[in-house]
Formats: structure tokens, C-alpha cells, sequence
């Protein structure tokens, strides 16, 4: 008899547990998981694209005034004869070249003695007109000469310094043709070609229907294909006041400095032309939106269950849209499940993931 009673009581509490699991199962199903993903401010941008080659804003290329025997200088940030690639300063000497007949025939020296003679006797003239001792036409026979001395003077350092070649501007050598040192060089022929990578400068086409949206001043984002880690903010500095009749579509320059030298001249690059920016609005995935025109549904987490929402759209960015208004911060956004729930459907979260910029 009692093993009759503990072999039942034993039975009934196996029936009990197992409609026990059988309910909590059956309660599962009839749940739906999703990934829900917590409203956080983030920053959006529209942005219109373009692409080109970027340039230097400086860029020189030097010839030779004169002919005589080429002379490559040393880098004295190297101690070496200058090559490609270094940099220099405005005023560094590159290269000189000797000619001693053509220095001979400037006569420099005697120049500048004729200088200093007419000089004092110039001076001599007008402390005796001061004193009453000479005429006026005196003095100024001697102003002239002395003016002419100076200006003969002045154009004898001038063809002098074409023996020296220095670099104009700053920046790096990018060209730089071979000469044997001492060989006799013609003149007009290349020297150096210098860059200054730190200002670099791009040329756009933007579509005619931006022509009233963009403005000097406007924030662009250079990014190299090949580089994709590295995106450079420049602005846009000019834009045509025409639209071109062929491809109806108008120019305008963007400069971005360029200080680490990230980028070379002569990449192509995509430019990102930021319209519009914000930095505290709540963007979701456009995937997730339902609907037409610039109202759609989504659906929220409220206790256990998925909340229909009706919102409005703003700015768009790639694979984002901003919300205007139907949502708010720290709200439960469904991301991931969403297809086929019901407003009020009782969902059940996998995985509540970090808000994206």
C-alpha cells in the first residue's frame, strides 16, 4: 500500500514538471528574438560626392639663366649632395656655376669702386653747396653720377647672382635632373623642380542642383582609395559663378593642409562635401525603416514587448538616416528582428548592442 501511494505521488510529480517545461516552451515560441540597440546622440552629415586629382598650391620649376660649369651643392641637413625628396628652405643655394670670363667681364669689383668714388664726391658736392662753395648744377652733375654708379652696381650683382640657383619657395625637390659635377651646362635648361606638399589644392565638378547649397567655407573630407584610413578636412575655398553647359555641373577648389604629408600630389581622391551637419541627432539604420516618403515605422522595446512607432526622417548618410521626431534617447530600437513583428508581439532580447555612430 505505501508503495503504491510513492510510486503515484512520484508519477504526479513528474507529470507536473513535465507540463511545467512543455508551458515555459510553449511560452518561448510563442516570443520573437530580436537585437535591440539603446538611443544614444551621435553626429550625422549630408554630404554630396566628388572626386579628382589632388596638387600642389606651390609648385616651381627652375631653369638655368646662364651657361657654365654645373656645381650640385650639399645639403647641409645632410652633409650630402642634394637628391630627390629632400627638403629645403626659400633661399637655400641648389646649385652654382663658375664661368670666369663671364665673371671677369661683369667686373664687379671696379663697379663697386666707381660706386664708392661717386659716392663721396657726391657728398662732397652738396656739404659745399651747403656752405656756398659750388652751384647748384654741380651738385646735382654728381647726384647723377653717383645714381648711375648705383644702378650699374645693382645690375652686375644681378647677372652675378645668376651663377647662384636657390630655391624660391619651400617645400621638397621633387625633380632633379643629373649633371656630372663640372660638366658645362647651356643655359635654359631644367635645375630643380620644388613642391610644397603642406598645401595641397583639388578641383571639383558638383552637380548643378547644388549650385544655391554650397558655400566657400564648407567642410570637406578627402579620403584616398588607397589610403582609406587616412581622411584629411580641408574647406572649399572657390566656386565658379558658372554652371558648365555640357555636363551641367559647376567647378569649385577645395584646399586641405597637408602637414604630415599624408597625401601626394597627384592622387585621386573621393571629397566629401558636408551640406548639412549635426551633432546630437538620433540616427537609426535605414534598413529598418518601413513605410514612403519621409514617414515610416520602426518598433521599440517596452516591457517584454515590441512598441510600433511612427517617425519622421532628416539627413541622410550612407547606410543612416536621422530621426526628427517619434523616437527618443535612451529608447530600445529593434535592430535585428524586425521583419516580422506586430505591434504589441512579445519579443524577447538576444542582444541589446552599443549605440553606432
Amino acid at each position: 500500500m505505501y508503495t503504491f501511494k510513492i510510486t503515484t505521488f512520484a508519477a504526479l510529480i513528474v507529470l507536473a514538471t513535465s507540463c511545467g517545461q512543455k508551458d515555459v516552451t510553449i511560452k518561448e515560441s510563442l516570443t520573437v528574438p530580436v537585437t535591440v540597440r539603446q538611443l544614444k546622440p551621435t553626429t550625422i552629415a549630408s554630404i554630396v560626392n566628388s572626386t579628382g586629382t589632388i596638387l600642389p598650391k606651390g609648385s616651381v620649376t627652375i631653369t638655368s639663366e646662364m651657361a657654365g660649369k654645373y656645381f650640385l651643392q650639399k645639403n647641409s641637413r645632410t652633409g650630402e649632395l642634394y637628391k630627390m625628396g629632400d627638403l629645403v628652405n626659400k633661399g637655400d643655394i641648389i646649385v652654382k656655376f663658375q664661368d670666369a670670363e663671364y665673371e671677369n667681364g661683369i667686373k664687379i669689383e671696379s663697379i663697386k669702386l666707381n660706386l664708392d668714388i661717386t659716392k663721396q664726391e657726391f657728398d662732397k658736392q652738396q656739404s659745399l653747396y651747403d656752405k656756398g662753395g659750388v652751384t647748384l648744377r654741380e651738385v646735382k652733375n654728381a647726384e647723377v653720377s653717383y645714381i648711375n654708379a648705383k644702378y650699374a652696381y645693382e645690375n652686375a650683382k644681378l647677372n652675378l647672382d645668376k651663377m647662384v640657383v636657390v630655391a624660391p619657395i619651400s617645400g621638397a625637390i621633387t625633380q632633379l635632373p643629373y649633371y656630372t659635377q663640372g660638366t658645362d651646362v647651356e643655359a635654359k635648361q631644367p635645375m630643380f623642380q620644388i613642391m610644397d606638399n603642406k598645401m595641397l589644392y583639388l578641383e571639383v565638378s558638383l552637380p548643378e542642383k547644388y549650385y544655391n547649397t554650397v558655400y566657400n567655407g564648407y567642410e570637406v573630407y578627402l579620403t584616398n582609395y588607397t589610403l582609406p584610413e587616412d581622411t584629411l578636412t580641408g574647406e572649399i575655398t572657390q566656386i565658379a559663378p558658372a554652371i558648365d553647359a555640357t555636363s551641367r555641373t559647376f567647378k569649385a577648389i577645395v584646399e586641405v593642409k597637408n602637414k604630415k604629408q599624408l597625401f601626394l600630389p597627384g592622387m585621386f581622391v573621393k571629397a566629401d562635401i558636408v551640406l548639412e551637419k549635426k551633432t546630437d541627432a538620433l540616427v537609426v539604420p535605414k534598413e529598418i525603416l518601413s513605410g514612403r516618403g519621409n514617414s515610416f515605422n520602426v518598433f521599440v522595446v517596452e516591457d517584454g514587448e515590441a512598441k510600433e512607432r511612427r517617425v519622421h526622417t532628416g539627413i541622410e548618410q550612407d547606410n543612416k538616416v536621422e530621426i526628427i521626431d517619434g523616437l527618443s534617447v535612451e529608447d530600445r530600437l529593434v535592430i535585428k528582428g524586425y521583419e516580422t513583428l506586430k505591434d504589441k508581439a512579445k519579443v524577447r532580447v538576444l542582444e541589446e548592442s552599443k549605440n553606432e555612430n
